[in-house]
């Protein structure tokens, strides 16, 4: 049965606003300091956390969801460790709001410079995936927004105590109350209600299945930026390096528990050696990959493919399925490309420049991959970005989800009082 609310999801929105405007004047060396803080509090919590989320696990079990789903909640101690090792890494990174920009216009002959800036309140919607919090935790408090917390109801108790030692963590460093909130669901706080707060919400952020991000997109009134998983294209070209095309198609599904960018689609020219395609097939068989398949490749691979569903190309799978076309050329994979696939992160294998520069500049997706493996890393070691996800949405935070992402721009005009006529 669900309770009533607390107290009402206009409140805390407002709180959270009130919480951004206070923050206003921590300087960058604080806000990084907490970042700080608040991986040392989640050590300390650390057991309790797993605990909590042994008990999430037992009950989604019993509920009979679905393996994806399971496997996104199971918060190991190593992916424990590993987004603890991100705060800390968040930590060390420069204050974004230090570098002044030039601007790239003049409004007036005064002098014009741009400057990043908070964006203020931001939500993340999350499914499963108790990681989430804590990474854009990071993210908003770096960046000097304030968070709002809704998670779905089978990480509740992992996303209650995860929530409870950030926020505890905040306190002990004098932070303002309501930089971070949690919407538990089962409270009775609905992604409707959340979503549709425009006056205070300066951005939203729906992570998991598609079905999740279509229904925010479709309900919110307040600015959404939509991530993007799975349904990645892979066009194999000419070339029979098949070695980097099997190392680039299971590399790609190489991130826990969510392969964001892995590979669901391959595009196999026409004038491929067929001892080339089986081989392939035969290696995904033998890493535990289901293979599907338009019906002339299903024709002659029956031993290997079954028929993929029409409607299964514009549809991302999640797990490890992977279907299979021929192609003529280069220009019908890039037109097949920007009709199908989800437009995030799309992958061409070549040994031919010339196509490696058409396919950048005519795929229509936010990141190109050329004899490269697309798989998404949240962190690299020694590297100076943290990632939350892609975005496959037009406009400037297409791409990759990152400190800059949880910036807004200003524009700054300075004068000497005197008017020119």
């Amino acid at each position: 049965m669900n309770h009533l609310p607390l107290k009402p999801i206009s409140l805390i929105v407002n709180q959270a606003h009130q919480g951004f405007v206070k923050m206003s004047n921590i300087k960058g060396i604080k806000r990084s300091e907490a970042v700080l803080h608040m991986a040392k509090k989640l050590e300390k919590s650390f057991d309790d956390i797993l605990q909590a989320n042994t008990l999430d696990l037992e009950i989604s079990r019993e509920m009979a969801l679905p393996d994806l789903i399971l496997e996104w909640l199971k918060l190991t101690p190593q992916r424990l460790k590993f987004t603890i090792e991100i705060l800390k890494a968040l930590a060390e990174l420069p204050d974004p709001f230090q570098k002044v920009i030039n601007s790239p216009y003049q409004v007036t002959y005064c002098q014009n410079y741009s400057q990043l800036m908070p964006l203020g309140v931001i939500a993340l919607i999350y499914e499963a995936l108790p990681e989430l919090a804590i990474i854009t935790a990071g993210l908003t408090i770096k960046t000097g927004n304030s968070l709002i917390l809704r998670g779905s109801s089978e990480a509740s108790n992992t996303n209650s105590i995860i929530t409870q030692a950030l926020q505890i963590a905040l306190e002990e460093v004098d932070f303002p109350p309501y930089c971070i909130q949690f919407l538990p669901p089962e409270e009775g706080y609905s992604i409707e209600d959340l979503v549709t707060q425009e006056q205070y919400l300066n951005l939203i952020i729906p992570y998991g299945r598609p079905s999740l991000i279509h229904k925010v997109t479709q309900t919110a009134t307040a600015p959404v930026l939509k991530s993007a998983m799975g349904n990645c294209h892979l066009y194999w070209s000419l070339c029979h390096d098949l070695d980097l095309v099997r190392h680039v198609i299971i590399d790609s599904y190489n991130t826990i528990p969510d392969p964001v960018n892995a590979i669901e689609k391959v595009l196999i020219n026409k004038q491929q050696k067929s001892n080339s395609i089986t081989r392939l097939f035969n290696h995904l068989k033998e890493n535990n990959f289901t293979l599907v398949g338009d019906e002339s490749l299903v024709t002659d691979f029956p031993e290997y493919l079954t028929v993929i569903k029409p409607s299964g190309w514009n549809q991302s799978f999640l797990n490890k399925t992977i279907a299979f076309r021929f192609v003529d050329n280069l220009a019908e994979a890039i037109a097949w490309i920007n009709e199908h696939s989800s437009g995030h992160a799309d992958c061409l294998v070549t040994d031919s420049y010339q196509e490696g520069r058409i396919f950048a500049m005519e795929t229509d997706s936010a990141l190109v991959y050329i004899n490269s493996s697309p798989r998404f890393y949240r962190y690299l070691q020694g590297s100076n970005s943290v990632f939350l996800g892609v975005s496959n949405q037009k406009g400037h935070r297409r791409g990759l989800i990152s400190l800059e992402t949880f910036t807004t721009l200003k524009q700054i005009v300075v004068g000497d009082g005197q008017s020119i006529s």
